[in-house]
């Protein structure tokens, strides 16, 4: 229950920043929030493309040694 309450609190924090100065008395920080978006992206496509790189190659070694299993498996009987 502490851990919803102080998320609530981060999230209402975050949303009051971003709100225009006449709002609320919001900081009006929405014009730094996309400037860091737009630096931050190609950096995010690069670690997600990282790893789903690593994870398909895990898949891959996993299929592979699947194959082998089968084919020890097949052979004892």
């Amino acid at each position: 229950m502490i851990a919803l309450i102080i998320g609530l609190i981060f999230i209402a924090a975050a949303v009051w920043t971003v709100l225009p100065a006449d709002i609320l008395y919001g900081r009006d920080w929405w014009p730094f929030v996309v400037e860091f978006f737009k630096g931050g992206a190609p950096i995010l496509a690069l670690l997600i493309g990282i790893i789903a790189f690593f994870i398909g190659i895990a898949d891959i070694k996993d299929k592979i040694e699947a194959k082998k299993e089968e084919k020890t498996a097949s052979k004892e009987e």
